[in-house]
């Protein structure tokens, strides 16, 4: 696979430590990682432009799995190839998943390891990083009335029809708007992925993809064995899930808990450590596969589920990008991405309000931790990570004086 534009951080090994960083520090959901990998990636070391960076986000809220870990997967595909791929998703996976496992192997010592005023710090400041890739990205992409009215629009209905569904459809109206509305000329507005897979590739990962997710349930009713079964599971719950990890979660108590596999009181407290550790809410599947009875469980069960889940982004990913960068570079593409990319700053806005702003500020002091947060990422420039720690202790120390 020929690469375009590497640098001295592209190798494998820089690429895991990059996406490492990220994965110990990327609090507050799927929507406040695509705002951390916007200040690392576009805004600081350039790694693809504003509008590239957005054409890929659009591409991922497309496909079924967790959008933010396929953003990840396919920046490390750029800058590592293959093996680079795998050194962002592990870099940017693994941190949580380890922690998770931990926590059900150590579920009935563990206690409340971390100060509730802590926890709630690491949310507030996950406002402040939505607000500032919000304020970023739509002095970008929403230049004009039009794009801003999209943004708008989009905003309101992911409010007020917070389903996966809703968003799908959603994206695929800003689109329809953007044929009808924009007449961009040829190339004027193309950024190159800097991502170059074969056709072939592609194909063969589509192919791929699509034997596993009809194989497996044949496989796991011809030869009734709990592994095989228990890969089916988080493997077509990787496959079908639109919408990101709070929607797989239901659809995994739905497979795991009536199976006997795990408690339902076990699920649900692992459910909530889930949201007290950073990188993508997926890796919850290592919580439920540690946590298993029977052949599979501990820190065996907990990578096979891991791996299940996370391997139909992988095949998505590189089955979809040698194709998806042909379409756009198409004018009448180009004019359905700018619609796209209003929309999905109107994504950002409405995640903004609900879950971030609602979940995080509830008094006069939350505000304020959460503006000292914004006004240090935009204008005191300092590193995402030193916020997020700064924000932790703040909350905690606000939490012992209230």
């Amino acid at each position: 696979m020929a690469l375009r534009g590497i640098r001295t951080d592209s190798g494998p090994w820089s690429v895991f430590l990059i996406f490492l960083r990220l994965g110990l520090t990327s609090f507050g959901g799927p929507i406040a990682h695509l705002s951390y990998f916007h200040h690392e990636f576009v805004t600081r070391r350039a790694w693809l432009s504003e509008r590239s960076y957005a054409d890929l986000v659009a591409l991922c809220q497309f496909l079924p799995g967790p959008a933010s870990s396929q953003v990840g997967i396919a920046l490390g595909l750029s800058r590592g190839g293959y093996v680079g791929a795998l050194a962002a998703w592990a870099g940017f996976t693994l941190p949580s998943a380890i922690a998770l496992i931990l926590f059900a192997q150590g579920l009935a010592i563990y206690g409340d390891g971390i100060a509730a005023g802590a926890l709630h710090g690491l949310k507030v400041v996950a406002v402040a990083v939505v607000a500032q890739a919000v304020w970023g990205m739509a002095r970008t992409l929403c230049p004009d009335v039009l794009r801003i009215t999209i943004m708008a629009a989009a905003a309101c209905v992911f409010v007020l029809v917070p389903s996966a569904w809703a968003q799908v459809g959603t994206l695929a109206a800003a689109a329809l708007a953007g044929l009808v509305i924009f007449k961009p000329q040829q190339d004027s507005l193309h950024d190159p992925l800097p991502i170059a897979i074969s056709r072939r590739a592609g194909i063969i990962s589509l192919s791929l993809f699509l034997l596993l997710l009809a194989g497996l349930p044949v496989l796991a009713k011809t030869m009734p064995n709990q592994t095989i079964a228990v890969i089916d599971a988080f493997f077509r719950a990787g496959s079908l899930v639109f919408g990101g990890g709070h929607v797989v979660l239901p659809l995994l108590q739905a497979e795991v808990v009536p199976a006997g596999w795990i408690g339902n009181e076990t699920f649900l407290s692992g459910y909530g450590a889930a949201q007290a550790v950073p990188g993508p809410l997926f890796t919850f599947a290592a919580f439920v596969g540690a946590s298993m009875t029977g052949a599979v469980y501990g820190w065996i069960g907990g990578m096979i589920c891991l791996v299940a889940i996370f391997a139909p982004s992988f095949l998505l990913v590189i089955g979809v990008l040698p194709f998806w960068e042909q379409l756009r570079r198409n004018v009448r593409t180009q004019a359905a991405l700018m619609g796209i990319n209003a929309a999905v700053v109107g994504l950002l806005l409405a995640a903004l309000y609900q879950p971030v702003w609602t979940s995080a500020i509830h008094e006069p002091r939350d505000f304020g931790l959460g503006l000292a947060a914004f006004v240090a990422l935009m204008y005191w420039k300092l590193p995402p990570w030193l916020v997020v720690l700064g924000c932790a202790v703040a909350g905690w120390m606000l939490n012992i004086v209230a």
